[in-house]
């Protein structure tokens, strides 16, 4: 398993922002949807492309594609819902699936609620989108639901994560072809698994739930 902490400092500003509990919801959706885009721009550093030939204004020359099959976004329901969009601006070609997981809070695992995707996704590159990476039962269980239909590599964009869950990632995953990358990895987890110091629930900042 590969991980990338994006070490830049507009991600780091803007990350700043989110974790400012004054910040207002829509501010933070917009500021979700920019660090997406910049997270996004490390995470398909190795999309696959074709050669493909073009004519500019002044010759003929080789360029690239995004290759077939496309690249599949997938948010995790709901707070991932809050980072498609900075993900598919940047690649508008890629197909977009959902996975409905929540966890459970008496005991942090994740429960699956629903799911809308490709019942075969041979030779697939994905794309998982949840903003914490906190236990990482949420994003284990993920990676198997994508593994088990087919997929040949999954990557995992987070907002923030959390040493046990990158540790608990690690050893879920094995030697499956797993690549994750985050704003920052943070100190730990509180006994609420929550990440320390964290954003708090990305969810209900996002859609104005938070009190």
């Amino acid at each position: 398993m590969r991980v990338h902490v994006a070490d830049h400092p507009l991600i780091t500003h803007k990350l700043s922002v989110l974790r400012d509990r004054t910040t207002p919801s829509p501010t933070f959706r917009a500021l979700t949807e920019e660090l997406v885009t910049l997270l996004a721009y490390e995470a398909t550093r190795n999309v696959r492309v074709t050669a493909t030939p073009i004519t500019t204004p002044v010759a003929q020359t080789m360029g690239v594609a995004i290759a077939k099959p496309r690249p599949l976004v997938v948010p995790i329901l709901r707070a991932g819902l809050g980072m498609l969009e900075g993900m598919v601006k940047l690649v508008p070609t890629a197909e977009v699936g959902f996975l409905g997981m929540a966890r459970n809070e008496v005991t942090f695992e994740p429960q699956t609620y629903a799911e809308r995707l490709p019942d075969d996704l041979s030779n697939r590159q994905c794309f998982v989108l949840d903003p914490m990476l906190a236990t990482g039962g949420t994003l284990a269980a993920a990676i198997d639901f994508l593994f088990a239909r087919g997929a040949v590599d999954v990557t995992c964009v987070c907002i923030l994560g959390a040493p046990e869950g990158l540790a608990a990632l690690e050893a879920a995953v094995g030697d499956r072809d797993v690549t994750i990358v985050l704003g920052a990895l943070d100190e730990r987890l509180d006994e609420n698994g929550y990440i320390v110091p964290g954003l708090g629930d990305a969810g209900d900042r996002l859609y104005g739930l938070a009190e």
